[in-house]
């Protein structure tokens, strides 16, 4: 690699020209812009810090290069080694792009819930990308944490980095974006809002702030299931912020407070922050800006709040930037009738979800839907209220009533064995022609509101809506 200022033959010295040796100098001394339009009426200026417009994208390209330097300096990642990580894209990001620098492979083990466009970016850089599902305990043999524990030891002379212990991971952040921060605020800063993924980035620049002045409120924007927040760690919809466990990354006496945002909440934001200030922004943005909005009502003129973006939105262009997305997880509504008004409609007695769950036998669901007058039945982990990725299939009477037919009367199976597919999913705030439109090649489907499974309608009940419409119109 050519180093800027040392003539070699044939090539230009380049020594008092501005630029860089590398693309790994230019991760750092990212920009502070101010949310002019949406703290409008508050009593203090909310500011972004835009780790946008690292090489990566994130604020992840920059423990990446210094995970890989501890790791080189230390013997353990060696020429023509492979990198294997779990990620949630960006940090695999930003190890490519070392990686491309150095020569070295890349495995990253993401879940199921991860954007197509941030899978279809891992392996524009070469890596090599394995899918595994979230809605599985931390030590499942499936989930991506143990899948890439596993890949480390089959493959030879690999390294992984485990940003949710490796403590570079923080240090970075607190050689770099810490002092970036106090530096451009002048030392004016008294709150600082972050979402925790890891928690290297809250946990690193709040340890340098709050060096420099005790007073600093550090504040922990955090999805509402995430076990930062108080939950129980099941699935949300965001991406990249939140754990379902705590990472020895995450130094909690750093923190002096944590807001849960739901998804909707997030989501929303991002996009108000994308459409009224021109800044593109993905859904973990969305719900630290939605936190630092919350604290920032009730602070003062004398005060400065600083929030950190992550990454940007255009990982997330076929979710929380797609309207069709938006409108089949129920967070937008349609114009006239809606599927809400289908399912206020129904039989009253009917409760609004009916599932079963994998380890519930063929008889418990003959049963249940004999007892409900139902034709299929969505399956699903976990207890109400359940989270998109916890439905895992489904199951049909006349599928269930041929299972133990051909079974010889076994109603002992297991669901988990012969369940198909999950049913097609509807927004609660769709229009009844969509939902006439989803229905006219399916029995059933599963309705969500704000991104959870809400109910289950089906092609009876908006035959019998459209029946009852019919009729008032004619007596009319």
């Amino acid at each position: 690699m050519l180093e800027v200022g040392k003539r070699q033959t044939g090539i230009m010295d380049l020594e008092g020209l501005d630029i860089a040796g590398s693309v790994l100098d230019l991760v750092g001394d990212t920009p502070l812009v101010r949310l002019s339009r949406l703290d409008k009426g508050l009593p203090c200026p909310v500011v972004a810090k835009m780790e946008t417009t690292n090489p990566g994208g994130s604020s992840k390209d920059r423990p990446a290069i210094a995970m890989i330097n501890a790791a080189e300096e230390a013997g353990l990642l060696k020429p023509g080694g492979t990198i294997i990580e779990p990620t949630s894209g960006n940090t695999g990001v930003g190890l490519a792009i070392v990686a491309a620098q150095r020569g070295y492979k890349c495995i990253f083990v993401v879940t199921d819930k991860l954007s197509p466009e941030k899978i279809t970016l891992l392996e524009a850089y070469g890596a090599e990308v394995v899918v595994c599902p979230v809605a599985v305990a931390p030590d499942d043999p499936r989930s991506y944490y143990s899948t890439a524990e596993r890949l480390v030891k089959e493959i030879p002379n690999a390294y992984r980095p485990n940003q949710y212990e490796n403590l570079f991971n923080p240090k970075a952040h607190y050689e770099s974006t810490g002092p970036e921060i106090w530096k451009q605020t002048k030392g004016k800063i008294t709150h600082f809002v972050a979402g925790a993924g890891t928690g290297g980035t809250i946990s690193g620049v709040g340890a340098y702030l709050k060096e420099q002045n005790p007073n600093i409120k550090v504040i922990a924007a955090d999805p509402s299931n995430s076990v930062y927040s108080g939950g129980s760690g099941r699935p949300y919809l965001v991406e990249g912020v939140g754990e379902d466990f705590w990472p020895g990354t995450y130094d909690p006496k750093v923190v002096d407070e944590t807001i849960p945002v739901t998804d909707a909440e997030s989501f929303e934001m991002a996009r108000q922050v994308t459409q009224q200030e021109g800044l593109l922004i993905g859904g973990s943005g969305g719900t630290a800006v939605f936190a630092a909005m919350q604290v920032a009502k009730n602070l003062s003129s004398d005060d400065l709040m600083i929030v950190l973006i992550p990454d940007s939105g255009r990982g997330y262009l076929s979710k929380i930037f797609d309207k069709n997305w938006m409108s089949k997880m129920g967070f937008s509504k349609s114009d006239g009738v809606t599927v809400k008004q289908l399912l206020k409609h129904r039989n009253s007695k009917l409760p609004e979800l009916i599932y079963a769950k994998p380890w519930e036998t063929v008889g418990s669901a003959i049963e249940t839907m004999q007892k409900y007058g139902l034709s299929c039945l969505p399956v699903a982990k976990g207890d109400m209220p359940l989270a998109a990725a916890e439905v895992i299939g489904s199951v049909s009477a006349d599928q269930l009533m041929t299972e133990t037919f051909e079974s010889s009367g076994d109603r002992h199976q297991l669901l988990e064995g012969i369940m198909i597919d999950p049913l097609p999913v509807l927004g609660i705030g769709q229009s009844i022609d969509e939902a006439v439109s989803v229905l006219s090649e399916t029995e059933a489907a599963l309705v969500h509101n704000e991104g959870l499974p809400f109910a289950v309608l089906t092609k009876t009940d908006v035959m019998d809506f459209m029946s009852t419409q019919f009729t008032s119109e004619v007596e009319a």
